[in-house]
């Protein structure tokens, strides 16, 4: 990912990653134009990035002042050389309101919940989507137990999983325990016990049993919601390792890490172990692809080789078109406790789609 993420993993999304908003403050000088009109039809005219509408609620709130003096009558008549300041305030995301959605939560004590996050559940309230959030599921889930983040009763985001990436995610239910748990993301397990680990279903064959991507992830320079490695982007760290090869078509049997393979054709997928040294915005995804090998049904970053499917045998066309998404799965969460420092190890099984999808692809 959220991989993600910190406040993102990188199938998620880091705290590190975080955009944290500021007010903004718009100074302005009334000319010889504006001398004797309305503050907010002056404030108009000199501030072509706000409203008239936007400006008349910011002088009512008291956002406005001239020469100091906090203004709150949008018809206050201005005068030449009046010196305005216009303080547009930071953003503040709504308070997320509880909803009844099942969550499967492998651990929880007073301090930490861990889930096994299903397809299609968007981890956090965003544009497009308000509602039917993780956080909404877990503010319902654990009503007076949260003891507030930042003052407000919410669950702790520290990494994400993307929408349709399944897997492990732990979540904070109190200010000390999210403190913690997002130093240890941020560390990205270098001085503590921090793992996770996914498997990944990918395109062909890697040449080698095992290897590391290195490249820094940064935003796409012309399509804003997808990631790209790039000089200019962040640290980014992956380790993968091969677990097993699936044939083509007619080549049945699975091929062992590191068998021979002297004139058999190359498997037109494998399955990885991929260890994240870090938590970028869709880290895994976007490193695979880099490399060649891109997830089964990532349809943002792998959409090239969807002509492979002709070399799968219908079994495995078929079960790779209903999972509908991209073949990830967080199954891998290793943390230190943020109350008592003990080391957790949770582990997470296949879920049944991706478990067809390998029973399929191995079978040829």
């Amino acid at each position: 990912m959220s991989e993600i993420e910190p406040q993102m993993d990188a199938e998620v999304g880091a705290p590190e990653d975080a955009l944290i908003d500021a007010p903004i403050v718009h100074t302005a000088k009334i000319g010889a134009a504006q001398a004797g009109q309305r503050l907010d039809r002056a404030l108009t005219a000199l501030l072509n990035e706000l409203s008239r509408s936007r400006l008349k609620t910011l002088v009512l709130a008291g956002h406005v002042a001239i020469s100091g003096r906090t203004i709150r009558d949008p018809g206050h008549c201005v005068n030449a050389g009046d010196e305005v300041a216009v303080v547009v305030p930071a953003a503040t995301p709504p308070v997320p309101r509880p909803e009844n959605i099942p969550l499967a939560i492998i651990y929880e004590d007073a301090d930490i919940i861990v889930i096994d996050k299903p397809r299609g559940l968007v981890v956090h309230p965003a544009a497009g989507n308000w509602t039917g959030t993780l956080v909404n599921a877990l503010v319902s889930h654990c009503g007076t137990t949260l003891s507030g983040i930042g003052g407000v009763r919410r669950p702790g985001i520290v990494h994400r999983l993307d929408k349709d990436t399944t897997g492990l995610m732990v979540v904070a239910k109190n200010d000390r325990a999210h403190r913690a748990l997002a130093a240890q993301f941020a560390d990205h397990g270098r001085t503590g016990p921090l793992q996770r680990g996914y498997w990944a279903f990918v395109w062909g064959m890697p040449d080698r049993p095992k290897g590391v991507i290195d490249k820094p992830i940064d935003r796409h320079p012309q399509a804003r919601d997808r990631m790209t490695v790039g000089a200019g982007g962040r640290e980014a760290i992956t380790l993968w390792e091969v677990l097993e090869n699936y044939p083509a078509t007619g080549q049945h049997g699975l091929l062992a890490t590191g068998a021979k393979r002297g004139g058999s054709a190359p498997a037109v997928a494998s399955l990885l172990d991929c260890r994240l040294k870090t938590g970028r915005t869709h880290q895994i995804r976007v490193h695979l692809a880099s490399i060649g090998h891109p997830v089964l049904g990532d349809a943002t970053y792998g959409a090239g080789f969807r002509t492979k499917m002709a070399h799968l045998s219908e079994a495995a066309r078929t079960a790779l078109v209903a999972l509908s998404r991209q073949a990830l799965h967080a199954y891998l969460l290793v943390i230190e406790h943020p109350g008592n420092g003990k080391e957790m190890v949770f582990r997470s099984d296949l879920p049944p789609e991706l478990g067809r999808l390998r029973l399929a692809l191995g079978n040829g």
